[in-house]
């Protein structure tokens, strides 16, 4: 029977891991060379991990990486795994902007370092290498939070020291998933700061306003007091009550947890109350309906 995994493993550990054996003052590797630990291996040999967290790439950005890979070559080289399933091929661990780089510079052969990492320790190290990096846009690095949390167990205690975060860092960054897509879509473009979208998440039409934000160039504080105004009860409503921190807080949990809106409306002065829960998309609802069964 194989080893069963330590329960004790330090999340985070992969990366510090791999990169140990790696040269402290990395060359660039010629072809059939191995130098450091590193192998030359042709470059369709190797494939993108598909939950690689981050998913955009800047072009020019790119561009001037395949410049320097053409003049100096590659300087650090790839982490790989084996690819399951196929001999002599294998997936991307970290290092997938040196790949496509390398495309564009045309290069047949990139530098490899060749670990065997089961799909925990792949999305960890992914994950970890580009939140250290600052490469993550707040959409990715949320969603990487979630995956780490939702499909291995990870706990955002846990999170947070391996990754040197507070836990308040990442449980606000993963409430920004609760935001409809339209709202992710101009954070993940640069469109909307990280603080104009947290002032949307309790918004009734927080794409509305986001709309109206980026239209106007509007500064988080002035995004803070436009979702104030817009939350606001009006006249011709009947007046209502403010919900308390406590109340707040946990519908922020649970939209961050269910990826999707969530509002408790508990009845004044009793212990009863209503839970609605608001999906944008009919994939949300399915996602919904299977949790909910």
């Amino acid at each position: 029977m194989a080893e069963k995994r330590s329960k004790t493993r330090g999340l985070g550990r992969g990366l510090s891991a791999l990169m140990a054996e790696m040269p402290a003052t990395p060359e660039a590797v010629e072809p059939g060379e191995r130098r450091g630990g590193a192998l030359m291996v042709p470059i369709e040999q190797i494939k993108p991990n598909p939950d690689q967290p981050r998913r955009s790439f800047d072009a020019v950005a790119l561009a001037d990486l395949a410049e320097s890979i053409r003049e100096k070559g590659v300087i650090q080289p790839l982490i790989v795994r084996p690819f399951p399933g196929e001999s002599g091929v294998y997936q991307i661990v970290a290092g997938e902007r040196r790949w496509r780089a390398s495309q564009t510079a045309q290069l047949h052969e990139v530098p490899v370092i060749i670990r065997e990492f089961d799909d925990v320790e792949v999305l960890e190290v992914a994950i970890i290498e580009n939140i250290q990096r600052a490469d993550l846009n707040p959409v990715e690095e949320a969603i990487g939070y979630r995956q780490l949390i939702e499909k291995f167990g990870h706990t955002q205690e846990k999170l947070a020291q391996a990754l040197g975060k507070s836990r308040s860092h990442i449980a606000n960054q993963m409430r920004l998933l609760a935001l409809p897509e339209a709202v992710l879509s101009y954070l993940a473009d640069g469109k909307l700061t990280t603080g104009h979208a947290r002032a949307l998440i309790t918004a009734e039409d927080s794409e509305g306003l986001a709309h109206a934000i980026v239209r106007k160039g509007l500064s988080v504080r002035a995004a803070e007091q436009m979702a104030k105004r817009a939350n606001k009860p009006s006249s011709t409503k009947k007046p209502q009550k403010g919900k308390d921190a406590d109340t707040l807080s946990l519908e922020a949990d649970l939209s961050a947890n269910l990826g999707m809106k969530v509002a408790i409306n508990h009845m004044p002065g009793g212990e009863s109350g209503q839970i609605v829960i608001s999906y944008s998309t009919l994939d949300q609802l399915d996602e919904l309906c299977g949790k909910l069964t």
